[in-house]
C-alpha cells in the first residue's frame, strides 16, 4: 500500500517530461504512487507510457505571444482541460501535484488549486516560460535551476533546487558507445544533438562541412525525426540517428565534444558528464530567447562556448572556427565543470515535495 499519491504533469517537448522521469525512482522510494496527466497527442504520452506510468489525457490549448486565429479557440480548450483535470483529481485524490511546465500543465495546476491540492512546479530555463508564469499564482512553490531565476518569482515561492538528472544518463559505457557506432580507431568523437525534434540549421551546417569535420573526428549525429541524410549513410566515421533512447548514455560517454541546443535539461546533463560543449541556442526569431540566456550563463561560468544561430547561418565556416576553439579550450572547460557547485536536483526537489505535501 502506497503512503502517498502524486500526479505529475508537463509536456510539449521531451524537456518537459524527462525531468519528471528522473524523479520517479526517488518518489517510489518515499512510498509514492505515481500517475500522470498529459495531452492527447504530445510527446509525453509515448514517453510516459513507455515508463509504465498510468496516463490520463486532457484537452490542451496553446498560449501564444503572437497573433494566431487559434488564440480565439484555444482558451476554450484550456477551460475544457481544467474541467477534465478536475474530474481526474476528484477521482484520484492525490496528496500533491508536480508540474514540469508546458501548456498541458496549466489546466492541471489550476484544477489542483481549485481542489486545494498543493502544487510544486519546476522551471528549467533561466526565465520562466509562459506556461509557468500562468501557473505560478496557483503553485505552492516554484523550483528553479539557475540562481538568477529567483528574481523573476514573486511571493517568496522560488526555491533553488537545480534540475533533476536521470541516473541512467550518468551510467554510460564509452566502449559500448563506440561499438554501437562501429568506430574502431582512436579519432576524437564529436556528438551533435539538436533536442528531441532535431535542429534543421545545425544539421545543414554539419553536413555542409562534413568532409572537413571527418578529417579530425568520428561523428555521432542525432538529427531528429525525418531528418536523416540518405546520401551520407555510407560515410566512414559518420553515424546518424533520428532519435536515441537506451543508447544515449553510451553515446554521450564515448563523446569527446558535443554540439547542442541550449535547453536547460540537456546542458545540465552535459555539465554533470563534464562534456566540453559548443552551444547553439535557438534564435530569438523563433523562440522567446530562453536558450540564449541559458547559453550565456554557461559561457560566463566557463562550462561551454556559444555560437549565435543567425551568425552561423550567415557566416559560412564559422562553425569550424568554433569547433577549433572548443578543442583548444577542452581542458579549461572540463576543469571549470569539475569545480562547479551545481549538483543533481533530484534530492532538493523531493525535499520541497515532502515539505508541501497534503497529509
Amino acid at each position: 500500500m502506497s503512503k502517498y499519491k502524486i500526479i505529475m504533469t508537463g509536456g510539449g517537448t521531451a524537456g518537459h517530461v524527462t525531468p519528471n522521469l528522473a524523479l520517479v525512482p526517488a518518489l517510489r522510494e518515499k512510498g509514492f504512487e505515481i500517475k500522470y496527466i498529459g495531452s492527447k497527442n504530445g510527446i509525453e504520452k509515448e514517453i510516459i507510457k513507455d515508463a509504465k506510468i498510468p496516463y490520463y489525457e486532457i484537452s490542451s490549448g496553446k498560449f501564444r505571444r503572437y497573433f494566431d486565429i487559434k488564440n480565439f479557440t484555444d482558451p476554450f480548450k484550456v477551460m475544457k482541460g481544467i474541467a477534465e483535470a478536475n474530474k481526474i483529481l476528484k477521482k484520484e485524490k492525490p496528496n500533491i501535484v508536480f508540474s514540469k511546465g508546458g501548456f498541458v500543465a496549466v489546466p492541471v495546476v489550476i484544477a489542483a488549486y481549485l481542489r486545494k491540492i498543493p502544487v510544486v512546479s519546476h522551471e528549467s530555463d533561466l526565465t520562466p516560460g509562459l506556461a509557468n508564469k500562468l501557473a505560478a499564482p496557483f503553485s505552492s512553490k516554484l523550483c528553479v535551476t539557475f540562481r538568477e531565476s529567483l528574481k523573476y518569482i514573486k511571493d517568496g515561492k522560488g526555491v533553488l533546487t537545480g534540475t533533476p538528472i536521470r541516473k541512467e544518463i550518468l551510467n554510460g559505457n564509452s566502449i559500448e558507445g563506440k561499438r554501437i557506432c562501429g568506430f574502431n580507431d582512436n579519432k576524437e568523437i564529436l556528438f551533435i544533438i539538436g533536442g528531441s525534434l532535431g535542429a534543421k540549421s545545425i544539421n545543414e551546417e554539419i553536413r555542409k562541412n562534413i568532409d572537413k569535420l571527418l578529417e579530425n573526428f568520428n561523428i555521432i549525429h542525432i538529427c531528429g525525426k525525418g531528418n536523416l541524410a540518405q546520401n551520407l549513410n555510407k560515410r566512414k566515421g559518420y553515424v546518424q540517428f533520428e532519435y536515441v533512447k537506451e543508447e544515449l548514455p553510451h553515446l554521450l560517454k564515448a563523446a569527446d565534444y558535443v554540439i547542442s541546443r541550449a535547453g536547460a535539461n540537456v546542458i545540465f546533463e552535459l555539465l554533470a558528464l563534464r562534456k566540453p560543449t559548443l552551444l547553439i541556442p535557438l534564435s530569438k526569431k523563433i523562440s522567446r530567447g530562453d536558450q540564449i540566456l541559458n547559453a550565456n550563463s554557461f559561457e560566463k561560468e566557463g562550462y561551454s562556448i556559444v555560437l549565435d544561430e543567425d551568425e552561423m547561418i550567415e557566416n559560412n565556416g564559422i562553425i569550424l572556427e568554433k569547433i577549433k576553439e572548443l578543442r583548444e579550450k577542452k581542458n579549461y572547460l572540463i576543469e571549470n565543470m569539475k569545480n562547479s557547485e551545481v549538483s543533481n536536483g533530484v534530492n532538493a526537489i523531493i525535499e520541497v515535495i515532502m515539505t508541501n505535501i497534503k497529509k
